[in-house]
């Protein structure tokens, strides 16, 4: 049996993925920062779900979920760092507290989860780490600018690790989705309270207050758990993979457009090695 962590699951692909695995016959460590909103998880799953309260961004509070773990099921052999929520503005509208708390949650918090539970694997010499990313970290869209930052470092972060630990025989997988028929765009969305004018045809359409995405989203978070579990179960996990044909057709059409700019600038590019030219020295 397969012991797994999982942060953020009140509502979305967090919960989604929380029922599949419970309902695969796994053991859940099932967080959130309310626990009443997981409690009847804990009601169906008595003697394989474990309920706790977290809030990622408390260092004390992660260290004991995992310690909570390893009493109750003996270790965590998956880590999914779930636990986020989205934040619109353009970079100049963007608040200091909301954007550090935003790092937080998104960086921060999967750094603490990360550094808690890869003592556990390194001594048993296997694990699973999923951290979820978003389309949003390849695409950029405009008002999405601090979110696709946050979600770019994690999966920077990510791809180190994975070869940092992968002799150890533990996996990292970094998950992009797309747009999923989640509260992401309803209740788990915030914005600045900041709007500057010269941005309104630019950041504007994706601030809270005019988004239109909420409920028509193509993802099924279903879907997506199990896709989720089929990675974790893979001899050989990908280092990324992106859910949805959405963000499919997103990254396509990004990886299309790199490849021209760089084909356009390639000679002034390679033109900066010293053996191009004349020594400058």
């Amino acid at each position: 049996m397969t012991t797994w962590l999982i942060t953020g699951c009140s509502t979305g692909l967090g919960r989604a993925l929380a029922e599949a695995v419970l309902d695969g016959g796994d053991e859940v460590v099932v967080t959130a920062r309310d626990t009443s909103t997981i409690a009847d998880l804990a009601d169906a799953h008595p003697g394989t779900a474990h309920v706790s309260a977290l809030d990622v961004t408390d260092p004390a509070a992660v260290r004991r979920v995992v310690a909570e773990a390893e009493e109750r099921f003996g270790g965590v052999d998956v880590l999914v760092n779930n636990a986020g929520y989205g934040y619109r503005a353009a970079v100049e509208e963007g608040d200091d507290g909301d954007v550090r708390r935003l790092f937080d949650t998104h960086v921060f918090g999967t750094v603490d989860m990360i550094k808690a539970v890869l003592p556990g694997m390194r001594a048993r010499r296997r694990g699973r780490i999923v951290n979820l990313s978003s389309i949003g970290a390849h695409v950029s869209p405009a008002g999405s600018g601090y979110y696709a930052a946050a979600k770019a470092a994690v999966e920077g972060l990510s791809h180190s690790l994975r070869a940092e630990v992968a002799p150890l025989g533990i996996g990292v997988t970094v998950v992009a989705p797309g747009g999923f028929r989640t509260d992401f765009a309803g209740r788990s969305l915030t914005g600045s309270a900041e709007a500057i004018e010269d941005y309104a045809q630019t950041a504007g359409p994706r601030r809270v207050e005019n988004d239109r995405v909420h409920g028509t989203q193509p993802g099924d978070p279903a879907r997506a758990a199990q896709a989720i579990r089929t990675v974790v179960a893979a001899p050989e996990p990908p280092a990324l993979i992106f859910l949805g044909t959405d963000a499919l057709g997103a990254i396509e059409q990004v990886w299309d457009a790199r490849r021209a700019e760089v084909g356009r600038w390639r000679e002034l590019s390679a033109s900066t090695d010293l053996s191009a030219g004349t020594d400058p020295t």
